[in-house]
């Protein structure tokens, strides 16, 4: 079974990288600090590799461990967690000099690019497949495990008010509860707080946001001059691409943000019902869910707004 495969493959490890995807979200965090906990509390001593660590989850028990990179360059095992795909992979290098790899994901776009593999598309976060996982290996998930796996299913489910959302949440949830973390104090500190970078980024994405085909997509975008002028972290532009879904009668919402000076961009899309926009970002090389979902365009702002625009008027079409 591949879980007594993970298992084999923790214990005979000596050094223990834990990776998640670029520019990570709660999910990828959580999945982080939880695993890494679960594999102290087995006795390891793994390394949290975050090149981008955004300040808004620092709160999160082990986040003070988390390390931008490395010294050691081959790794006895590199485990990637909420990550679809290598390309997408913060700390790719060690994931491939690793003598063994393992990847732990709920992406239906995964790749399977590690040597075991174990995703569910049905899990609303990786930190869900993470209990179960905790779990066959008779680990106690205490209330510093539970705060980092519970901060990744708040942030990957929107509070619980995504379609992915599952009865065993509630019930994990209320489990979690029982033994003490603070679920109110996660919701507030991963959904609620702005930071003042992001407040100011919000107010920029407003101002510029349009709405099209007949008020079922919105656009909005941010350059890195607009991140400099407001002094913006990693994680600052995080939670902006959901503004748009908000309006009302919208189905589409897209988001750009400039990488780097380059004429290249960072799409991210979020739907309601009817689109998946994981198909539409899957045609640019990115992925994700059915919901939400991105990837990387080369061009100019004007040039990546007609590209991706393309594509979901087709799709608003093809749904007809």
């Amino acid at each position: 079974m591949t879980l007594d495969m993970i298992l084999e493959e923790i214990k005979k490890a000596n050094t223990i990288a834990v990776l998640a995807h670029e520019s990570p979200d709660g999910d990828a965090i959580g999945s982080v600090l939880a695993m890494s906990i679960a594999l102290e509390n087995m006795g390891k001593n793994p390394d949290r590799l975050i090149s981008e660590f955004p300040r808004k989850f620092k709160f999160l028990p082990g986040a003070e461990k988390v390390k931008a990179s490395s010294d050691i360059e081959k790794y006895d095992l590199a485990i990637a967690l909420d990550c679809s795909d290598l390309r997408r992979l913060d700390g790719k290098e060690y994931f491939e000099n690793a003598k063994k790899t393992i990847v732990i994901d709920h992406h239906g776009t995964n790749t399977m690019f590690g040597d075991i593999n174990f995703v569910n598309p049905v899990a609303p976060a990786c930190c869900e497949i993470l209990v179960g996982i905790f779990t066959y290996f008779e680990l106690d998930i205490h209330q510093d495990l539970g705060t980092c796996i519970l901060a990744g299913i708040i942030t990957d489910t929107g509070g619980f008010k995504y379609q992915g959302v599952t009865p065993e949440t509630f019930e994990f949830t209320a489990e979690l509860l029982r033994k003490g973390v603070k679920v109110s104090e996660i919701y507030e500190q991963a959904l609620e707080t702005r930071t003042r970078s992001n407040f100011e980024l919000l107010k920029r994405i407003l101002s510029r946001m349009e709405i099209l085909e007949d008020g079922k997509v919105t656009f909005t975008y941010i350059t890195s001059q607009d991140e400099e002028e407001v002094n913006a972290e990693a994680g600052d532009h995080e939670g902006l691409v959901e503004v748009g879904r908000g309006v009302e009668g919208v189905e589409v919402s897209i988001f750009i943000r400039q990488i780097d000076k380059e004429l290249k961009y960072k799409v991210s899309m979020r739907s309601t019902n009817d689109v998946n926009v994981s198909d539409i970002c899957y045609l640019f090389g990115g992925g994700g869910h059915p919901r939400a979902a991105g990837c990387l365009i080369q061009g100019t702002i004007e040039q990546v707004k007609e590209k991706i625009l393309k594509e979901v008027h087709n799709a608003l079409e093809h749904r007809k």
